[in-house]
């Protein structure tokens, strides 16, 4: 039996590239989203106005995501790295969350 079972319970390290991949995808089958292409960051907007920026953080195993408290011509965002996949899910419920809420206040 190995003596180190915090390594063996562990995690899997944070995979950057595959989480802005996932992401993308994820935020693309949210159908008022729509995917800016070519752009760095990756820019999603909701109603053609900016709501959301996807990039990966240099130097750090982390995304470094952005959402707008309300879509805007200038708008106010919310930046946040993530660095593990639990945080990538709760960020992405909050996304689902905030279109809701967009949605029903339009």
């Amino acid at each position: 039996m190995p003596d180190d079972l915090g390594d063996f319970f562990a995690m899997p390290a944070y995979k950057p590239d595959e989480a802005l991949v996932t992401l993308r995808r994820a935020l693309r089958e949210c159908r008022p989203l729509v995917e800016q292409p070519g752009s760095t960051p990756v820019r999603f907007t909701w109603q053609g106005l900016p709501a959301i920026e996807l990039a990966r953080t240099e130097g750090a195993p982390t995304l470094s995501v952005a959402l707008v408290k309300r879509p805007a011509q200038r708008p106010d965002w919310v930046r946040r790295p993530l660095a593990s996949s639990a945080e990538q899910r709760q960020w992405l419920d909050e996304v689902r969350r905030a279109l809701a809420r967009w949605d029903h206040d339009d």
